[in-house]
């Protein structure tokens, strides 16, 4: 096949080669990603705070 995949395998699913396999990386191109995805971060640790006080 053109995309890399194997035959499909009856019991375990389709075959991936290990370069197609590997995870994504974040690409925040433009400063406005970084932003956004920054401010993400810090507001998850901010709820984590505030349900940990919440809880007592």
């Amino acid at each position: 096949m053109s995309d890399g995949r194997h035959d499909k395998d009856d019991d375990n699913g389709p075959v991936f080669a290990a370069e197609q396999a590997r995870q994504g990386e974040i690409i925040l191109r433009t400063r406005t990603r970084r932003v956004i995805f920054i401010a993400g971060l810090v507001g998850i640790v901010i709820l984590a705070i505030a349900v940990r006080l919440a809880i007592g």
